[in-house]
C-alpha cells in the first residue's frame, strides 16, 4: 500500500521511490553543483545524467562558506560563484533542463532566506520537487522549518552515523520524500571503503523511519554503489560525479552510466 499512495502523490521525489519500490530497484542519486563546469555544461551534465539512468538530481546551490563539503566540491563552488552562479541561475538551469525526473535543490540556509519567502514557490515553478539544506538540524529554527516542510518540495533531511535511533525518529518526522543518511563523518568527498558500521546504521534507521534511505558521502565507484544497494534504497552520488565533470562531461556520464549498471544488477 505505501508504494502504491507513493506514486499516486503528486511530488515527483515520492512517485520516483513508490516506482522503485514497487520494481525492486535502487535509486541513483546524483549530484552536481551547479554552474561547474561553466553553465553550458551544467545543463548538458543534467540532461546527461537523466538519460543515463539517474533517478534523481541533487543540484547544489554555489555558497562561499560550504562547510559540509571537501575540496572537490568546495572548488567547484568557487569556480560556479566565481563565474556568476546564483540562486536565481541555478533556478532558470533547472527550468532551462526541463527533467523528467526529479530535482533537489541541495542548499545551505543562507541563500534560500536571500532569496526571499517566495524562493521555494519560484523553485518549485522551475521544475524543483525537493529541498534539502545542510545546515538546519531538526529544533534549531522551527519557522524555518515549517516553512520549508509545509512547500510544495519534499523536504529531505540528513542523518549522521552516530545518530541515536530516538533521533532519528525525530528527524525523521520533520522530513519527506527520502532520508539522506551519511555514510562516514567529516565532510563530503571520495573515499576507498565503505564503512563496517553502514549495515547495522541503516537497520537501525529502518525502524525509525518508512520512509525511503539513500546513502551518500563517499561513494565514488560501483563496487561501492553495488555494496550499499544491498542495505539501502538509494545511493547518493557527488564528489566523484563533481571530478569527474571538471575533466569532461563524458568522463561523468561514463560513471553514472557505470553505477547505474551496478545498481541494477546488484538486486533483483
Amino acid at each position: 500500500m505505501a508504494s502504491t499512495l507513493a506514486i499516486l502523490s503528486s511530488n515527483r521525489v515520492d512517485q520516483r521511490f513508490g516506482l522503485l519500490r514497487a520494481t525492486k530497484r535502487r535509486a541513483l542519486v546524483c549530484y552536481i553543483t551547479a554552474g561547474y563546469p561553466d553553465i553550458d555544461q551544467s545543463l548538458m551534465l543534467l540532461r546527461g545524467l537523466e538519460a543515463e539512468g539517474a533517478d534523481v538530481v541533487e543540484i547544489g546551490v554555489p555558497f562561499s562558506d560550504p562547510i559540509a563539503d571537501g575540496p572537490v566540491i568546495q572548488e567547484s563552488s568557487q569556480r560556479a560563484l566565481a563565474a556568476g552562479m546564483t540562486l536565481e541561475k541555478t533556478l532558470d538551469l533547472v527550468a532551462r533542463a526541463k527533467l523528467n525526473i526529479p530535482v533537489v535543490l541541495f542548499s545551505y540556509l543562507n541563500p534560500l532566506i536571500a532569496a526571499g519567502e517566495d524562493c521555494l514557490r519560484r523553485a518549485a515553478r522551475c521544475g524543483v520537487d525537493g529541498v534539502l539544506v545542510t545546515d538546519l538540524p531538526v529544533g534549531a529554527d522551527a519557522d524555518r522549518e515549517r516553512w520549508l516542510g509545509e512547500s510544495d518540495l519534499a523536504f529531505i533531511r540528513l542523518v549522521a552515523p552516530t545518530t541515536p535511533i530516538e533521533r532519528m525518529r525525530e528527524i525523521s518526522s520533520h522530513g519527506s520524500g527520502f532520508v539522506y543518511l551519511i555514510s562516514r563523518l567529516g565532510v563530503t568527498g571520495i573515499q576507498e571503503t565503505i564503512s563496517a558500521d553502514l549495515a547495522p546504521t541503516v537497520e537501525r534507521l529502518r525502524r525509525a523511519t518508512s520512509l525511503p534511505i539513500c546513502v551518500g558521502f563517499g561513494i565514488s565507484t560501483a563496487k561501492q554503489a553495488t555494496a550499499v544497494a544491498q542495505l539501502a534504497d538509494g545511493v547518493v552520488v557527488g564528489s566523484a560525479l563533481v571530478q569527474a565533470a571538471g575533466r569532461s562531461i563524458t568522463e561523468a556520464l561514463l560513471l553514472t552510466a557505470s553505477l547505474r549498471a551496478a545498481l541494477d544488477s546488484s538486486v533483483g
